[in-house]
């Protein structure tokens, strides 16, 4: 007999993101529109009770673990919350102003016009760590139960189907024995299962390996243009994000409200770029991204930003300031033909855990808020006629991926640019241009679906690599990181993340004992010079001396630091091995994103 207490519910919803908390609040407008058609006596039945509905989330609070730029469009959220503005909406500004610039070492040009899926005018500068606390409340009103500090650690099967998800259990000591407080993991069986995990999601991954979710079926492939006859892999980029407090001289100054630029300190063959997004009471969110698929094995996103900041158009506004926040995530970049199956028998997978990104646009909160949305109303559908099987939650997909009506907007706008990455395969300036005639001709050329390769697998080794890294870039600028004015080094960005982790338990990034002595201090030394050290922006990996590791003084060996995670699983995606896996630590650990 198990010890895991079990918990019944009809929906239980992973991830109090804004996919998870819009599919709550749409879940309780649909209960309401289902019982009272009961009570009129135009539906047969029974009526659905919102007490049956549980959304987990693995931060110690609602927002503690989000992170995103952010400018929104709200075209979402005035459907969700049609009176969101009378209701307290959060929000920092309305764009009014934007730039973009592309960069050049010491010089910037800015272009002429803001290219058409850059634009922003009337959507919100905002923190979405706000925004979610705020969707929290309205959700609690409902009756829904939130569960914060609730990781689902586990998927839980039957017969090869999704029955709920289990979490993880307190109270284990490192070596895995239970301490005193022990307490095993609860079982929550569900009818529905909703994904709401954001960027690579450690269950949506054991789903998509378990269940072979990039197999989409030979219909929707023919309906949707997948030429390859299933999706691509997922493909990542790595951001980091600052917040900073400018001099009043300095704010006053700043003449836009949202700034991006390309080009410097990037090379061609690295995808990314960055933001500037005028805040409240002087602050600025601030940040840089980029593509993990970089063939650089020595690929430094922290390293990139602060040589970023280094530039005269960062110096001019930010020299003077104070920083206020850190942190880091993972954005999904594979575009539309990377959406993985999104709907199977007893779940559906929702947000940026299925891909629902727009590159070019760089925008995924309102894809996330109407995926949610449609969710709810095919769990309402297949509740009420008690069938929940993969076909019946079909019509959820389908209106995903639609993109002909005015309310297909999420498979609309993802389809449109649906080559944005892979338009880049070749280098920038030629991936520029390809993208100018991909808007030109509204996503018609270049067609067919690219084919995308993990990016783990793009990483070169070092003796076939010959470019430049950003570490060099860095020695060459003679800056030093002194944690005071402009740069700072990743520890400090980690204690500016207000990052915890309860120390004694077990490892949260599962590396074999094997692959350990075999890869990470071996054979990954001599191929690849460890890039564990440098693509993690939190200082959780580093070589050092085996008399440190109980190995062999003189030797190099794999420190882990998982105290410093900050969740961000860069390393579940770039590691050249792949045998790096992201697990979710005991409840509640992690950064506290508060205003990210």
């Amino acid at each position: 007999m198990s010890d895991h207490e079990v918990m019944e519910a009809d929906v239980v919803i992973v991830g109090a993101g804004p996919a998870g908390l819009a599919t709550a609040l749409w879940l309780a407008r649909c209960y309401e529109a289902h019982n009272a058609k009961i009570d009129a006596g135009e539906a047969e039945g029974e009526k659905l009770d919102l007490e049956n509905v549980f959304v987990l989330e693995k931060g110690a609070e609602v927002g503690s673990h989000q992170l995103s730029g952010a400018v929104m469009d709200p075209i979402a959220l005035k459907t969700l919350v049609p009176d969101f503005e009378s209701k307290g909406f959060p929000f920092e500004k309305t764009v009014e102003s934007e730039k973009v610039f592309f960069l050049k070492k010491g010089g910037k040009i800015g272009f002429p016009i803001t290219p058409p899926p850059m634009q922003n005018h009337g959507n919100y500068i905002l923190s979405l760590s706000d925004v979610v606390k705020w969707m929290a409340g309205l959700v609690e009103e409902t009756g829904i139960n939130i569960l914060p500090g609730f990781p689902a650690a586990h998927v839980l099967y039957e017969d090869g189907k999704v029955v709920g998800v289990r979490s993880g259990d307190m109270g284990v000591a490192v070596d895995g024995t239970h301490k005193p407080s022990y307490e095993p993991g609860t079982e929550i069986r569900a009818k529905v299962t909703i994904f709401a995990e954001g960027p690579r999601g450690s269950l949506v991954k054991e789903l998509t390996e378990k269940l072979d979710l990039e197999d989409i079926g030979a219909d929707m492939c023919s309906r949707f243009g997948f030429t390859r006859g299933r999706a691509n892999p997922q493909v990542y980029a790595t951001g980091i994000k600052e917040i900073w407090k400018l001099t009043d001289e300095a704010y006053a100054k700043l003449p836009w409200d949202v700034v991006h630029t390309m080009g410097y300190p990037l090379p061609t063959h690295t995808f990314g770029g960055s933001w500037l997004y005028k805040m409240k009471d002087n602050h600025v969110s601030l940040g840089f991204v980029v593509g993990l698929d970089s063939p650089d094995p020595l690929l430094d996103p922290h390293a990139y930003f602060q040589l970023f900041k280094d530039h005269p158009l960062l110096r001019g506004i930010l020299e003077g300031g104070s920083l206020v926040r850190y942190g880091a995530k993972t954005i999904s970049e594979g575009g539309y033909f990377s959406i993985p199956k999104l709907a199977f028998d007893n779940a559906m997978i929702i947000g940026e855990s299925g891909g629902l990104v727009n590159v070019p646009r760089l925008k995924g909160i309102h894809y996330a808020m109407r995926s949610g949305m449609l969710a709810a109303e095919q769990a309402t559908a297949c509740l009420a006629s008690g069938d929940c099987s993969e076909a019946a939650l079909k019509p959820y997909e389908i209106a995903v991926r639609e993109h002909k009506g005015p309310e297909d907007y999420v498979g609309r706008e993802i389809r449109k640019y649906r080559r944005a990455k892979a338009n880049f395969k070749g280098g920038f300036w030629s991936g520029l241009v390809k993208s100018g005639i991909q808007e030109m001709t509204g996503g018609a050329w270049p067609g067919g679906q690219p084919e995308i390769k993990a990016d783990h697998l793009k990483i070169r080794k070092l003796s076939a690599f010959a470019g430049g890294t950003a570490q060099k870039m860095w020695e060459a600028t003679g800056n030093k990181v002194d944690n005071e004015s402009l740069f700072f080094d990743r520890l400090t960005g980690v204690y500016n993340s207000g990052t915890t982790h309860e120390e004694d338990q077990p490892c949260h990034l599962v590396i074999s004992p094997e692959d350990i002595a075999n890869i990470c201090n071996d054979r990954c030394t001599k191929e690849y010079g460890n890039p564990c050290q440098y693509f993690c922006p939190a200082h959780v990996y580093e070589m050092a001396d085996g008399a440190e590791t109980g190995g062999q003084a003189g030797t190099l060996q794999l420190k882990l630091n998982p105290s410093n995670c900050v969740h961000c699983k860069t390393c579940d995606i770039r590691d050249p091995y792949a045998v790096i896996t992201w697990v979710t630590p005991e409840g509640g650990g992690g950064p506290e994103y508060a205003k990210m």
